[in-house]
């Protein structure tokens, strides 16, 4: 039986959630799902088009009283007419709002955390959850529990599926080096993040380290993929060590949804959650670093504590330039042999752990404990 599925988030700009939900919505459509999607609208509606989902532009983004009533009725009106059987909320406003509208309309409601909210000012008693709720890893299952209460029984635990096809080690990395001037010989490390200041700690911190590292690592350059309230000051810093280095080390591409493309060419990669596991599906060596925290260059070693923070470095010893830079002038400096066996180790590691099609049985585990419980297996 085909069921029609809304799927409800902020935004659709670049984002570890936003491309969360878009995998998931082409991986259920593909399974017969006929996938809605409800947003403020951004960089992947074209993506959605293609793949034949179907998006409602409303203000889900917003916090003004003139929006949330605007949104709440155009998510009823939604529900009503497409005949919604699975509503499925990704963010605090959108779950909030259904909340509201699943006391009146009973419909089968699921959520997913994709992080850890704040529960400070009150916030704790605003955010809501579905019937069942979808953890992106342990620790925000454990989170959940500790701080809101939540029966173990109606979490089900998900990873961050990556499309291994698309972020794959064949993808043609010619058109990204002609559009950057990027050379074979480069040593270049991508980054990739929105850049909210609240997550573009490790972008400003590896742009400070060049200075330090041009000596030691030749043709040293770095791509930082993103955009944000802080892409201005991010923007600024670059241009100052540019300045510095006398030649264009550091480039920003600015919001893009060519990710798997834009990884390509890089040597290394530097960032957090979703981002580094795309770049792992690559082959592509990861330093695994955030504004929650450090890992470091990821092998074998450091596969629990990726697991366990759903490599987004929670509760992790902070990342400082020093670090940073120490690790970046190793890596360098290791022998081929060693990076491939890093890098093979982590593409294995997404095919068998981390595949889209995964992360899709564990939201349809999710859909049909639900639906079991409103009598329509």
């Amino acid at each position: 039986m085909k069921r029609n599925l809304l799927m409800v988030l902020m935004q659709l700009d670049i984002g570890g959630a936003e491309t969360h939900v878009v995998e998931l919505s082409k991986e259920l459509s593909r399974r017969g799902y006929n996938v809605i999607i409800a947003s403020r609208g951004g960089a992947y509606e074209d993506e959605l088009k293609e793949a034949g989902i179907v998006h409602y532009t409303l203000p889900l983004h917003s916090k003004k009283p003139r929006d949330l009533l605007a949104a709440r009725k155009g998510l009823k009106k939604i529900i009503e007419e497409e005949k919604i059987d699975i509503v499925h909320s990704h963010t605090r406003i959108a779950s909030f709002l259904l909340a509201g509208l699943y006391k009146k309309m009973k419909f089968p409601f699921v959520t997913t955390a994709h992080w850890v909210f704040t529960t400070k000012f009150g916030l704790k008693y605003l955010t809501e959850w579905g019937e069942k709720t979808i953890a992106v890893s342990d620790d925000i299952k454990d989170y959940l529990i500790k701080n809101y209460k939540l029966d173990e029984k109606n979490i089900f635990v998900t990873i961050n599926g990556i499309d291994t096809e698309k972020f794959s080690p064949e993808i043609d990395k010619k058109p990204v080096m002609e559009e950057f001037g990027i050379n074979d010989e480069d040593n270049l490390i991508v980054y990739v993040s929105r850049l909210d200041e609240s997550r573009s700690l490790v972008a400003k911190q590896l742009i400070n380290v060049l200075p330090k590292l041009d000596n030691i690592v030749e043709n040293l350059r770095v791509l930082v993929v993103g955009d944000g309230d802080d892409y201005n000051n991010v923007l600024s810093l670059a241009e100052k060590v540019n300045g510095e280095l006398g030649r264009e080390a550091v480039m920003l591409s600015g919001a893009r949804t060519d990710i798997n493309r834009l990884i390509a060419p890089a040597k290394l990669f530097v960032g957090v959650s979703r981002a580094a596991l795309e770049a792992m599906s690559e082959k592509k060596p990861c330093i695994v670093a955030g504004n929650e925290g450090y890992i470091g260059l990821f092998d074998e070693s450091k596969l629990q504590i990726g697991i366990d923070t759903n490599f987004c470095c929670r509760d992790c010893e902070q990342s400082t330039e020093e670090r940073l830079a120490q690790e970046i002038g190793e890596f360098f400096g290791m022998w081929d042999e060693d990076i491939e066996k890093i890098s093979q180790y982590s593409r294995n590691l997404i095919i068998n752990s981390y595949s889209v099609s995964r992360m899709a049985d564990d939201a349809e585990a999710a859909y049909n404990a639900c639906l079991c419980e409103h009598g329509r297996e």
